[in-house]
């Protein structure tokens, strides 16, 4: 993006032109592709910096003509320099940095899950996605990824589904030609006396979606009473409690490389022993089941400081790297149970930066009928 601000005038003698805006954006990532957060970029001999945000993403404002060094730092990785050219009014949107991990990380933790006990409001609607064996499913990686404003938007793009404008205001959808209106569920509970405004359910509330565009093709536990299925039918689970991480360890608070450079926090290169897990139970990570039930593998690299006691701090969780929010959630939930056995330097224990990564693996997915 190039933003030219143009020339105005200030006084009726002297004019004042604002200089043109280079920008620098881009993505980085880890060795195996997934986004970095919490990388610090900046360009050398200036004082311009950013961050990455969750995605990975970072954009660096009025970087000058000519030839640009951006550093990339992040604790736990090896710092890198990338040259580029700026050629004003040219900017730069595409730029693709990989860091590696520093040579001390922990092995990963591999949840290579045999296929989970499905339980809870939505033990039905992961059985039903796992098997497939009819219907359209729409996950919540989906509804997250093309942010519509409204579910009639969202279900347009699946074949066979029409958006219709209803005479009470808002929007229904119709199924293969049909004129009649589909059989609509909310968590099990069927709405089957008028016709439902589906925009009254904003897409980021829901975590799946199922779709039945005949009869035929409905399970048992969706069909309604007498002809109500007949139009077709539409199965909506919502967020909730259950399908969440717990909000205070979304994102770490604490400012690492302020403590590193303090020396009161330690990363694992300048300790005579790192930090281990205690116990290996306390690594167990569940499986995320929509994630399991579709076959997703996934890795996400986890960072906390570990204290004198071999306890993970408050406030210094953070996901560093993730291939879905929802595998972060399962490792953020799990980390309230891991113990270690604190880091050793010159004789006593010390306050470490931990980074844990773990690799999720789907294992045997045969779905009772």
């Amino acid at each position: 993006m190039f933003v030219w601000l143009g020339c105005s005038v200030v006084s009726l003698v002297t004019p004042v032109c604002l200089i043109a805006q280079v920008f620098v954006s881009g993505i980085v990532t880890d060795s195996a592709g997934a986004p970095l957060s919490g990388v610090s970029l900046s360009i050398a001999g200036s004082a311009m910096n950013s961050v990455t945000d969750e995605t990975g993403k970072f954009r660096l404002a009025g970087v000058p003509n000519g030839d640009a060094l951006i550093h990339a730092r992040r604790v736990g990785f090896v710092p890198i320099e990338r040259s580029i050219q700026i050629n004003s009014p040219q900017s730069i949107d595409n730029i693709e940095l990989r860091m590696a991990a520093a040579p001390r990380t922990l092995s990963s933790v591999i949840i290579n899950a045999a296929r989970p006990e499905y339980k809870g409001r939505l033990a039905g609607y992961y059985q039903r996605l796992e098997r497939r064996s009819s219907g359209h499913f729409i996950g919540r990686d989906e509804i997250d990824k093309k942010s519509f404003r409204t579910l009639s938007q969202l279900l347009r793009g699946v074949p066979g589904i029409n958006s219709v404008s209803l005479r009470t205001g808002g929007n229904g959808i119709r199924m293969r030609g049909r004129g009649c209106r589909p059989l609509v569920w909310i968590d099990g509970v069927p709405m089957p006396a008028g016709e439902v405004d589906l925009d009254a359910f904003p897409p980021n509330s829901l975590h799946g979606i199922e779709l039945y565009l005949g009869a035929t093709a409905i399970p048992f536990e969706l069909q309604g009473t007498g002809s109500t299925s007949n139009c077709g039918t539409i199965a909506l689970w919502s967020r909730g409690s259950d399908t969440e991480a717990p909000k205070r360890n979304a994102e770490g608070k604490t400012d690492l490389t302020r403590l590193l450079e303090s020396m009161t926090v330690f990363s694992a290169d300048q300790v005579e022993r790192a930090a281990v897990v205690q116990d290996a139970e306390g690594l167990k990570v569940e499986y995320p089941p929509e994630l399991f039930a579709k076959g997703v593998a996934g890795s996400v690299l986890a960072e906390f400081v570990v204290d004198t006691a071999g306890v993970i701090e408050e406030g210094t969780v953070a996901v560093v790297s993730s291939t879905d929010p929802l595998f972060s959630s399962a490792v953020l939930k799990s980390l309230a149970n891991v113990h270690y056995v604190p880091a050793m330097k010159a004789g006593h224990a010390v306050r470490q930066v931990v980074h844990q990564p773990y690799r999720f693996v789907p294992g045997s997915r045969h779905a009772s009928q």
